[in-house]
């Protein structure tokens, strides 16, 4: 049977243990991981974001591996506002995220607490000092996750690929892993549309959808790691984009090469 609907008074509850849960998570962020290990914190970050995986209703799959340490630069698709908390309830990483997300209610707050680096895509000289610092993490042995569209899409086709923050893995000699992120409706496997934040789609509007569809799964499927071996930025992101479509089962059209890099740096 195909995913159902909750009653709002359903989906008011969840809002009320998800804003309950996050404030928790808010308070842990800045009263133990001051005082913890990286690999204590990614841990209460992992259950905390399983948790609330459990809250909102959403099933989490993940197929391949994660290598356990750094450096790795994860090149993921990206949809909607779950995907962050979806890939750190797979394998917790460090995030680079536009700054609007800095912005967005209580949420903002919890993901700059969990050490998300946000750049202004407008800025070229933010985006150097973005791609200066995700080189330094990586060659500190980071796990760090770009969304190199850039922006959400809607699941069916991938946007293409800016390669500016990919510079920072050719940089640091360090592999890229694509990662390949779906929702779907796990009665049916079928792509799910509830999660999904784009066009005029507000946030509100996407979160409340979600909270009122029944049988939302998320699944997460790690690649094989990569290196440059010579290949440039656009080269690099352009193989990636192809790689990560193959993992989510979205198709790539030949458009990745032909618009210019909107976050600061040339494509």
């Amino acid at each position: 049977m195909a995913a159902g609907r909750r009653s709002p008074l359903q989906a008011a509850w969840r809002i009320v243990r998800a804003v309950t849960h996050v404030l928790r998570g808010i308070w842990t962020i800045r009263s133990e991981f001051g005082r913890l290990t990286p690999e204590a914190c990614d841990l209460l970050v992992r259950e905390w974001s399983r948790q609330m995986l459990g809250i909102l209703g959403v099933a989490l799959r993940v197929q391949g591996e994660l290598p356990s340490r750094g450096p790795v630069l994860l090149v993921a698709n990206h949809s909607s506002w779950l995907d962050i908390l979806v890939m750190n309830a797979a394998q917790p990483v460090r995030f680079v995220s536009k700054a609007d997300v800095k912005r967005w209610p209580v949420l903002g707050t919890l993901v700059t607490g969990a050490g998300t680096l946000f750049i202004e895509r407008e800025k070229r000289r933010d985006a150097m000092r973005v791609v200066h610092q995700m080189a330094e993490g990586l060659r500190g042995h980071a796990r760090l996750a770009v969304f190199p569209e850039g922006t959400t899409g809607d699941g069916r086709a991938l946007l293409p690929f800016h390669a500016n923050l990919i510079q920072a893995a050719i940089v640091a000699e360090a592999p890229a892993l694509p990662v390949g992120l779906r929702f779907v409706d796990t009665a049916t496997g079928e792509p799910s549309e509830a999660p999904l934040f784009v066009g005029d789609t507000t946030l509100l509007q996407s979160v409340w959808r979600t909270l009122r569809t029944t049988g939302v799964g998320a699944e997460v499927f790690y690649g094989d790691p990569q290196r440059a071996d010579g290949r440039d930025r656009r080269a690099w992101a352009r193989d990636l984009r192809v790689a990560v479509g193959g993992l989510c089962g979205a198709a790539t059209p030949d458009t990745a090469h032909s618009l210019p890099d909107r976050r600061g740096l040339p494509s």
